[in-house]
């Protein structure tokens, strides 16, 4: 069958405006807890210090954090029509950002954490009285594993909208 191409954005006017009905669907509420836990994930690590593969895991999470602002504000403008060649396979972009980079990264953040954080379980004790980076790296374990959930469930709605032949975000 020949390609359909998908709905364009919401209205285009001369200034910018919201388009509420994307922050209202279930893709713009989990877009908001992924980048509120995207947010305490990579805070919680940059304010601690950090070294080794929590590197990587602090790149992961504000690499995605990033991209998933940007599909965000550009969802939440109605303004994705403006990318180049991504813009006329929106649903597309946000489901591949979703399950590749979404999941699988904060998935690898996640469990690099939990590893530091079990290295670091001794210092959990009672009399313990250097500095423990135990707590830092559980939070972070924790934000990061539900906001790998929430990617999921976000590539999940896309996928199922993709199968439903449904061109659009909403």
């Amino acid at each position: 069958p020949p390609a359909v191409p998908p709905p364009p954005g919401p209205p285009s006017r001369g200034s910018l405006s919201l388009h509420r009905a994307y922050l209202r669907s279930p893709l713009g509420l989990l877009r908001l807890g992924q980048l509120a836990l995207g947010a305490a994930f990579w805070v919680t690590v940059a304010a601690h210090k950090y070294e080794g593969a929590a590197h990587f895991a602090l790149f992961a999470a504000v690499l995605v954090w990033l991209l998933t602002l940007a599909l965000f504000g550009l969802s939440l403008l109605g303004r994705w029509a403006l990318v180049p060649w991504l813009g006329s396979r929106w649903l597309l972009t946000n489901l591949v950002h979703d399950l590749a980079l979404g999941v699988g990264l904060y998935a690898a953040a996640t469990g690099i954490m939990g590893y530091k954080a079990g290295r670091k379980s001794y210092c959990n004790l009672p009399g313990y009285s250097q500095h423990c980076l135990y707590g830092a790296y559980l939070s972070a374990s924790v934000c990061g594993g539900i906001a790998a959930c929430l990617y999921l469930f976000s590539g999940l709605y896309c996928l199922s909208r993709r199968c439903r032949d449904q061109r659009d975000i909403i």
